[in-house]
């Protein structure tokens, strides 16, 4: 808002926040440019109070909220978005330099609804504040304090979930059309929604969009949030047109079968189509296998992968000998428990005919669902005889 700015500008949180136990976190943060407006968006575990100021370069942001998310890229009006220090303890400061002048239309939390969780919501407009702008008399711009708490709750656990390949790298092709990118990323979203509903969880994407991540990225993404269970969702193809079922993968120096060996080979060679020679890290995931700190990560793992297996919705089919592990690069954070699960075969016209069904994908998305819950609470539901 630079010279242009026309002083303070403030909305209230829902009422209910400051009752509400626990800190908010923002798991998801993402800028929509709609031509007239640019909207920015922050995806909360609950509503929090905020405080919307003017700054030399744009509009801030001030809330009482953890940021879990990665911040988005510029768009529309926004040129970048930061973190500013010197907040108080528990505020987080939010600043959105903007290309110019911009009004501030809209700025509200909005509750859970249509599955998605509590959203901050602020619309920006190109011109000095004017008629629509959102603007209250200085005397209100400061937050409320927050309420005493006896004991802080320990944080929610940290679900990352990976949607497979993306971007330049489609994956596998399904027999109908579609991608194994785009079927992933839906079913990820949908485990999200999930995940989120529940309110026993922080839920991060390593993509919500059709972009390309290095594969040794994924799971840097993972501990970079502090992931508590990483899930990598896949779905293979193969010659074979009659082979269907769902298989889960954990992490291992010597594949299960030759078959996961070489699907695993296929799948840490996929950085290749963007011309990444990845050969130089092999001494660093070799040391990582055979780290003692690693084996109990592992260990963890199989016991999510079993778990999982006994979740499974009876509809849902699966290979001979589910359990499986192989070499996969996205499997190799040392301190983070991660399964690959690969949902079924394209290949297959009834496998790729359910992974493109949104009746599937919330039966697959609720089967994770009680897998986190039983793995998290130490013995696992089992619907599946």
């Amino acid at each position: 808002m630079a010279a242009w700015a026309q002083g303070p500008v403030q909305t209230a949180s829902v009422a209910s926040s400051l009752s509400a136990p626990g800190a908010a976190r923002i798991g998801a943060a993402r800028l929509g440019d709609h031509g007239d407006k640019t909207r920015f968006v922050l995806e909360l575990t609950r509503d929090a109070p905020f405080a919307i100021l003017p700054d030399a370069n744009g509009v801030v942001v001030e809330m009482e909220a953890a940021l879990d998310a990665v911040l988005p890229p510029p768009k529309g009006l926004v040129r970048a978005v930061g973190v500013r220090a010197g907040a108080k303890a528990g505020r987080l400061r939010l600043v959105l330099t903007t290309n110019g002048p911009v009004r501030v239309l809209l700025a509200e939390v909005i509750p859970p609804r249509d599955g998605m969780p509590p959203r901050f919501i602020m619309d920006l407009a190109a011109g000095t504040a004017g008629p629509g702008a959102v603007l209250t008399p200085a005397s209100v711009t400061t937050l409320n304090p927050p309420v005493p708490k006896e004991k802080p709750k320990p944080p929610l656990p940290m679900i990352v979930i990976d949607p497979g390949h993306g971007g330049q790298d489609p994956g596998a092709i399904a027999v109908g059309g579609g991608y194994e990118k785009d079927l992933t990323l839906a079913m990820a979203k949908e485990v999200r929604r999930q995940l989120l509903a529940t309110g026993r969880y922080r839920v991060a994407l390593t993509r919500d969009k059709d972009m390309f991540i290095p594969l040794r990225d994924r799971p840097a993404i993972a501990r970079a949030k502090g992931a508590d269970l990483f899930i990598s969702l896949h779905a293979d193809s193969i010659t074979s047109k009659q082979i269907r079922g769902l298989s889960i993968y954990t992490l291992s120096d010597k594949a299960s079968d030759k078959e996961a060996e070489m699907l695993a080979q296929r799948e840490n060679q996929s950085d290749a189509i963007v011309g990444m020679d990845l050969s130089g890290h092999r001494a660093d995931v070799a040391n990582i296998l055979i780290g003692l700190s690693q084996r109990d990560t592992m260990n963890q793992s199989r016991r999510f992968a079993a778990t999982l297996l006994k979740s499974l919705d009876p509809n849902i089919a699966v290979l001979p000998g589910p359990l499986r592990s192989a070499g996969f690069a996205v499997l190799t954070a040392p301190d983070v428990p991660a399964v690959l699960v690969e949902m079924g075969y394209l290949s297959h016209s009834q496998d790729a005919k359910l992974l493109s069904s949104d009746t599937h994908r919330k039966r697959m998305a609720s089967s994770l669902l009680r897998a986190v819950d039983g793995y998290f609470a130490g013995n696992a539901s089992s619907p599946r005889s």
